[in-house]
C-alpha cells in the first residue's frame, strides 16, 4: 500500500511566458515545496530524443520524463510522492494519481506578445503560443485530463497577480494539510473501534 501525502503536488502550467517559473519560484520559497521545472528535468536527466533547431527546444519524450518523475512525484514511490511543484507548458501527460491541483496561467495576448518577443521568440513560435493562449488550449487540455475541480484558472498579467495567485495557492496547500490530518484521524479512529 502507498504511503499517504503529506504534501500535495501542483502543476503550474500555460503558454510560455505567462509567468509559470515566477510563481514555482515563489510559491517554493514560501511553501517549503520542491520546484521541478520541467525543462531543466528533460535536459538534465536525458528525457528527450534532440534538439529541434526550429523551436529551440527539446523533443520531449515523455515515457522516459514519467519514469525520470515517478520516483519522486508518483504516490507509489518510497516517499509517497508528495511535494512537488511541476513547472511545465502541457499537464495532460502526468497520471491524474499524482496530482492534487492544476492551476493554469492565462495572460493578455498584448502581455504576452511583449513578453515573448523579449525572450527572442522566432516569429513562428511566437504566433504559435499567442494562438494557443487566444484558443485556451492548455486550459482546455487540463480540464479534458483532470477533473475539473482541481483545475484552476488564474490571471498573471502584472506582479500584483503574482502575489495574489501565490497566496491563494498557499491557502489551498494549507486547507489540503488540513484536509488529510482530518481524514488520518478518522482513520485512526476507525481502526481502534474496529479492534
Amino acid at each position: 500500500m502507498p504511503r499517504r501525502r503529506h504534501q500535495p503536488n501542483i502543476i503550474i502550467t500555460g503558454t510560455p511566458g505567462v509567468g509559470k517559473t515566477t510563481h514555482c519560484e515563489q510559491l517554493a520559497a514560501i511553501t517549503g515545496l520542491k520546484h521541478l521545472c520541467i525543462n531543466e528535468v528533460v535536459k538534465e536527466r536525458e528525457c528527450h530524443e534532440g534538439w529541434d533547431e526550429e523551436y529551440r527546444s527539446w523533443i520531449v519524450d515523455e515515457d522516459k520524463l514519467l519514469d525520470a518523475l515517478e520516483d519522486e512525484v508518483a504516490p507509489s514511490s518510497p516517499s509517497g510522492g508528495g511535494g512537488y511543484i511541476l513547472d511545465w507548458h502541457a499537464c495532460d501527460l502526468f497520471p491524474r494519481s499524482w496530482i492534487d491541483l492544476v492551476v493554469v496561467l492565462r495572460t493578455d495576448t498584448t502581455t504576452l506578445y511583449d513578453r515573448l518577443k523579449r525572450r527572442n521568440y522566432a516569429e513562428k513560435k511566437l504566433q504559435e503560443n499567442l494562438d494557443a493562449e487566444i484558443m485556451k488550449v492548455l486550459l482546455e487540455e487540463a480540464r479534458d485530463a483532470f477533473d475539473e475541480e482541481i483545475v484552476v484558472e488564474m490571471n498573471s498579467d502584472e506582479a500584483e497577480h503574482v502575489d495574489e495567485n501565490v497566496r491563494r495557492i498557499q491557502q489551498w496547500i494549507e486547507a489540503w494539510k488540513r484536509d488529510r490530518e482530518g481524514e488520518e484521524e478518522e482513520e485512526k479512529k476507525e481502526e481502534g473501534a474496529e479492534k
